[in-house]
């Protein structure tokens, strides 16, 4: 919860310095063609691309914006659907390709990574479609981080412009980690109490349907508790029972099954703490919709191959 806390207070405060500094019209030049035929203003491109590289700190941005009026809720929604791409990415170098690969081999972890890669990115060029055609100017205010800041009658200091970001920081800090930390307690507290894996056993008929070996309800349901796991539990059967598409597809199909957890451990802690409980649930509803759209898709073009 700690390093969460101090992750969206780094990408918080660094939205707040790149308006007080001017950095957005610099970063607005790479994000362009993802804001533009959203109708997003610039600002959120900063989001956007940190997002790459830092996930909470890309949320704490929008956050920000969203505080401040930049944007509202529908506008702040779209900016979270294109995230999804970026968010990956960052992935690709902290999991897939030094964990994920090297366990499932290179033909099917390419495979799998190339899939989820896909889906991304499709989800992705569906947020800048809903952006192009949902999205107005009343859905943004350009101004709102301008109001936040106050008229100027002169130009500031370099100390004045950390200083007033820090404070911007600071204001929302003081509202989102007092909810992160009760969220995070409770959910510490139900999954001690639970057997949550339990849940998933729904997952079995699955397989026959999806024409996969009887092998794969337990690397479904070890996947859908934890990922390195399922793909360790596969890895061996790589070729007798499961080809390499069935393998992807098990996998795929556990990752759907997994939001089951993974929306109950992590998601809503901390969609809740950066959001609070109604917006968040939105957040998440749109999120894991997406996904299960998409990754069903997917599944259905594999089977088709």
């Amino acid at each position: 919860m700690l390093t969460i806390a101090l992750a969206i207070g780094v990408g918080v405060t660094l939205a707040n310095l790149a308006v007080e500094f001017g950095a957005v019209e610099y970063i607005a030049v790479l994000s362009k063609p993802l804001t533009s035929p959203a109708n997003l203003p610039d600002e959120v491109g900063t989001a956007i691309l940190t997002t790459a590289t830092s996930t909470t700190a890309g949320y704490g941005m929008l956050a920000e914006f969203r505080e401040s009026g930049l944007l509202d809720d529908r506008a702040t929604l779209v900016a979270v659907i294109i995230n999804t791409f970026f968010g990956f990415v960052q992935h690709i170098f902290t999991f897939y390709v030094p964990v994920l690969i090297p366990i499932l081999g290179v033909q099917v972890g390419v495979l799998y990574v190339g899939a989820r890669a896909g889906i991304a990115l499709a989800i992705t060029l569906t947020g800048i479609l809903a952006g192009a055609f949902l999205l107005s100017d009343r859905n943004v205010n350009p101004t709102a981080m301008d109001a936040v800041e106050g008229p100027e009658s002169e130009e500031r200091t370099r100390r004045e412009k950390v200083r007033s970001a820090l404070e911007r920081t600071w204001k929302l800090l003081r509202k989102v980690v007092p909810r992160l930390a009760i969220i995070y307690a409770l959910v510490v507290v139900l999954i001690e109490s639970y057997d949550i894996a339990e849940a998933l056993d729904f997952a079995a008929p699955l397989s026959g349907l999806l024409d996969l070996p009887p092998e794969a309800i337990p690397v479904i349901a070890i996947y859908a508790v934890d990922t390195t796991a399922g793909a360790v539990a596969i890895a061996p059967q790589l070729g007798d029972p499961f080809t390499p598409t069935q393998a992807v597809i098990a996998m795929l199909v556990g990752g759907v099954v997994s939001f089951a957890f993974s929306t109950f451990k992590r998601s809503i802690p901390f969609q809740y703490g950066i959001w609070g409980a109604e917006f968040g649930t939105k957040v998440i509803v749109v999120n894991t919709v997406m996904k299960i759209v998409f990754i069903s898709l997917t599944v259905g073009l594999l089977l088709l191959v």
